[in-house]
């Protein structure tokens, strides 16, 4: 599988759009700094189609340092953003990646 940067979606969009590389950079930065903002404030972000993301508070947990298997430590409890995939997400990418049974 090869990754996607967000300049290679940007000249892509581009293409579909008819719009300058520019203008379509300046919709998408923007786009992903809003994003970005309303999870920073505790609110969900829904895209209908797309799916949605969302801010989880993971519980401190107690974890073991693999160096030292006698030492326990405390992982503090932190602030996580979790991507649920919509229901078309899921369909689109299930027709490629058929699932796979033992």
């Amino acid at each position: 599988m090869a990754t996607i940067t967000k300049r290679e979606l940007v000249i892509e969009l581009s293409n579909r759009c008819g719009l300058t590389q520019a203008q379509v950079f300046g919709v998408f930065q923007a786009s992903l700094d809003l994003i970005t903002e309303e999870l920073a404030k505790g609110n969900e972000v829904t895209l209908r189609r797309f799916g949605t993301f969302e801010v989880r508070v993971t519980k401190p947990k107690v974890g073991r340092n693999p160096n030292q298997p006698g030492s326990d430590m405390e992982i503090p409890a932190r602030t996580v953003v979790k991507f649920k995939p919509g229901k078309e997400m899921k369909a689109r990418v299930a027709e490629v990646y058929p699932k796979i049974t033992p």
